[in-house]
């Protein structure tokens, strides 16, 4: 979908699964068709940009809160701003949550490696709760230029860079997170030189072997699960 509709589509949980909608002509329905075989095409209403809007709530996770450009943050709060427009995460999906409830409970000490940071939301958020520096990498050329957009809205200090963090070398830093895969995790963590891993983007039936590390807490949200580490060092 992140191939087909770059500019962004929508994600709804059901009980029976995921479903996957993007706003598009004829040729985008054919496409849609050609990647997953079954679709259901229905007419937009005349008030679609609204109803685009209303689906990007926003999130509140302990001190932060984030959400689109149109909404007012909370008083008080940590705002990170984020365009659904430009894709590749807003910090609405469960996994994302789990991370920033567990960046949240962290003292906000030292450095940070955002691994496949897509929007950047994890990487911001690091960054507004005061740890640095904060280095950002994602093999998605879209999603870095994405991530640096997103950091110079929010005015925070960012290295973004272009990499892969299975086959490139990697910085160390304090602590890693990492909202991937579990194959994705279990094959960076061994080689990341961090105090700290906080990993997502698997389901909460799923649990990374990760040799080395000690684990330390999981945090689980609608069927979805995120872990934190303690690297070799702690």
């Amino acid at each position: 979908m992140l191939e087909l509709f770059p500019g962004g589509f929508e994600e709804v949980e059901h009980p029976d699964g995921v479903e996957l909608a993007a706003y598009t002509d004829p040729g985008g329905e054919e496409q849609i068709r050609a990647a997953f075989g079954g679709v259901v095409a229905e007419q937009v209403p005349a008030d679609w940009a609204e109803r685009w809007r209303r689906f990007h709530r926003p999130v509140r996770v302990g001190p932060l809160w984030l959400g689109p450009p149109w909404e007012e943050p909370d008083d008080g709060a940590v705002a990170v701003v984020i365009d659904p427009g430009r894709a590749f995460g807003t910090g609405g999906h469960a996994t994302t949550r789990l991370c920033l409830e567990l960046l949240a409970g962290l003292e906000p000490r030292g450095s940070v490696l955002d691994v496949g940071c897509g929007s950047g939301v994890l990487a911001i958020a690091a960054g507004k709760l005061g740890f640095e520096p904060v280095v950002a990498i994602d093999r998605d050329e879209a999603a870095v230029e994405v991530a640096r957009a997103n950091a110079a809205a929010n005015g925070v200090q960012l290295a973004v860079e272009l990499g892969d963090a299975e086959r490139d070398s990697v910085r160390a830093a304090d602590l890693a997170v990492a909202n991937i895969t579990l194959e994705a995790v279990e094959a960076v963590a061994p080689r990341l030189d961090v105090a700290w891993l906080i990993t997502s983007g698997y389901l909460a039936s799923e649990r990374p072997a990760l040799p080395g590390f000690r684990h330390v807490t999981r945090r689980e949200q609608e069927g979805w699960a995120a872990d934190l580490w303690a690297g070799p060092s702690e």
